[in-house]
Parts: structure tokens; sequence; C-alpha cells
């Protein structure tokens, strides 16, 4: 069996659970080797829980060990491409955590000149990535959801025409404080969430593409990206978590397709209930609706949930009484396992993954566009 060391930059909340995921890959032996972060205190912390073997004070340390096969880049997006840079010319293969990066100034910005900026560094991340050895991988766990799999199963078999595709995530908010900022997350929910399903609805898309050998491409994006709990008092956020400075806080952008058809995406920062993650996809024979959260696996009801504290049943719910919808094998059924597995292997054989770099490029095209389209009110043209 093959042995693969995973070193982590980055110990916060999604690496958590990554170091799960890579646990129940079958058939390798993937070592949950070190990892390092801005607080030694937290890797520390970090590397006791998860099994990991060692902790790394800088990522420089971590990368300088040459038994790190993998380096899994866990940070905030700000940092994702010097450290993509940093990590592979290393002679490290680099999984990137989504978005893959994104324009960190304020939101007050020329959303044209946003667009503008990411381009090029999509740009220059391309050219920086043509004939390296080391491989670059796109985490976007949507893509290996069994619900988002078996969609594409159904598009190769029929060959039918996606007409309408919508996807949708959204939360009560998120708890860091950072989330506020533009300068920090490079926008509000619609970056944050909104790029896990449009990276589902662009990749199903290409399925489509490739399997009816057609070229199709993204011609043009309509977005309202807003802040509309701005209004609220204090005394009426409720279980609200986010109180936006200058993101938005609810989103939806509409898609137009070289061939006419549309997609759909919504976003929010203000819908309490539990992570909600759907996809779904229209042709004209079929209706195909992917519920990857909540879904209705396991329901429980309790009216009191005192002794439950420590009772995990799904991301953000904010309460334990009642009717629960709560999430059994979550690493799989969000696409974790998969997604990371799906890596390994490339790694292993050489063949690219199913999302790499050309899904994350047309993924963080299509978001500043529908910013850039927020900004102005009016449709985008994509080049």
């Amino acid at each position: 069996m093959k042995r693969f060391n995973i070193g982590f930059i980055g110990c916060g909340f999604a690496a958590h659970i990554h170091a799960q995921a890579y646990k129940k890959i079958p058939g390798y032996e993937v070592r949950l080797y070190g990892a390092c972060s801005a607080d030694l205190k937290q890797t520390q912390q970090f590397v006791q829980v998860n099994g990991f073997e060692k902790a790394f004070a800088t990522v420089e340390e971590l990368l300088r060990d040459p038994l790190v096969d993998i380096v899994d880049i866990i940070v905030p997006p700000s940092s994702h491409i010097p450290l993509v840079k940093q990590a592979m010319e290393s002679g490290k293969h680099v999984i990137c955590e989504k978005p893959l990066n994104g324009y960190f100034g304020s939101g007050n910005d020329d959303r044209s000149l946003m667009y503008d900026a990411v381009c090029q560094e999509l740009e220059d991340l391309r050219l920086f990535l043509l004939d390296r050895k080391e491989k670059l991988f796109y985490a976007e766990n949507y893509i290996y959801a069994p619900a988002v799999v078996k969609i594409k199963e159904m598009i190769e078999a029929t060959g039918e025409k996606l007409l309408l595709l919508k996807g949708d995530e959204a939360h009560s908010g998120s708890h860091a404080a950072h989330a506020a900022l533009w300068s920090a997350n490079g926008g509000g929910c619609l970056i944050r969430q909104g790029c896990h399903p449009l990276s589902a609805l662009l990749y199903l898309k290409q399925v489509e593409a490739k399997r009816r050998g057609e070229q199709i491409r993204v011609t043009s994006v309509l977005c309202d990206a807003s802040r509309i709990t701005t209004g609220l008092p204090r005394t009426e956020r409720g279980s609200i978590l986010s109180n936006p400075v200058d993101v938005e806080d609810w989103s939806e952008a509409i898609l137009t397709f070289s061939d006419g058809t549309k997609a759909v995406i919504t976003s929010g920062d203000m819908i309490v209930g539990g992570v909600r993650n759907k996809v779904e996809a229209y042709t004209s024979n079929a209706c195909y609706e992917g519920r990857i959260a909540p879904n209705d696996s396991f329901l429980c009801y309790h009216t009191d949930a005192s002794k439950l504290e420590d009772v995990y049943m799904t991301e953000k719910v904010e309460t334990k009484t009642g009717w629960q919808h709560v999430f059994l094998c979550e690493e799989e059924m969000r696409g974790y396992v998969g997604e990371l597995e799906d890596f390994i292997k490339c790694v292993d054989t050489g063949r690219e993954p199913e999302s790499g770099f050309p899904l994350a490029y047309e993924t963080m095209k299509v978001l500043y566009a529908a910013y850039a389209s927020a900004g102005t009110d009016k449709r985008f043209f994509m080049e």
C-alpha cells in the first residue's frame, strides 16, 4: 500500500474536517505527518487532537521537510496564491482551499478593477503552473458530493442539454469577525458560500459539453449582492451572526451560457436552521435535486436538549430541540472524502483531478464578474 505524507498549512475549522476525511481514504496509507499555523500553541493542540506527528513552528520549516509529499493549504484566501507558489517551488504537490484567490482591498473599490486584478493574478498563476511536475488541486468538495456525482452520471448517460441549473448555499452567518471585511475574504457570502454551488454548476455544464462535443462558456452575469440585515437593530438580530461592514450578506447571480441556457446562484448569511447546500439541474426530460444539506437520512425529535450538548447534529443549527436533520457520514456526503481520495490518486497515477486549476480559474472569473455586475446594477459581459 502506497504511503503519502500530508502537511497542513492552517489549523482552523476546515482543517479539522480535512483531517478526519483523510482517515477515511481507502487503498492508500495517508499519513497525517505535520501541520503549522500562525499560532504555534493552536498548532500543537490541533496536532494532538487529530493525530498528526509533528507541529512545525513555521511554513518554511514544514516545506523544508523532505518527508512531506502533499501540502494542504487551509488558510484565509488572501494567502493562497503566495503559499501555492512557495509550496510548489519546494517540490510539493498542493491542495488549496476555495476560493483560490480574490481582491483584498476595500469593498468600496471599483468592481471592474477588482475583476481585472483577479484575472491577472489567475493568468500569472497559469503561466507559473506550465510544465511543472507538481500538481495543484482545488479543494471544492461539492464536485465530489454523492448527489453531484450522481447528477454527473445521469447527464453523461442521457446526453441531454442542461437548460437551467440552480445552486444554493446559506446559513446564519460566520462566527469569525473577519467575515465582515472585504479585505480579509475578497467579498461576502457570494465568494465565501456561493463559490461552492457555482463551481458545481460550472462543472456540470462542462460535463454536458464534453458529452455532447460542444464548447460552452459563461458569456454574462447579472447579480445583486446586498446587505439586507443592516436595518435590523441588535435586539432583533435573533440567531443571525453576520454583521457585515463592507461585504454583502445576500446575493443572487444569474449566469448566461454561450448556448443560451442559464444558471442561478443564491447565497446568504441570514438564513437560520443550519447550513443549506443544494444543487438542482433541469433538462427537457428530467429534474435533478441534490439536497446535500439538510438531508433526510436521519431525523430526530427532542423536547429537551439539555443532555445533548456534546452530540453533533449538523453545522450551524441554532437549537437541538424539535425535529432535527442529523447529518450522518458528513465527510462523505459533503464530498470531502471523495475530493481528497481523487487528489491522492492523481498524485499516484499522474492523471488530472476532477477539481483542478481550470475549474478554479473559471469560478473566480465568474465570481468577480458577478461582483462587477452588482457594483453597477448592470449585466457584466465576460471576455
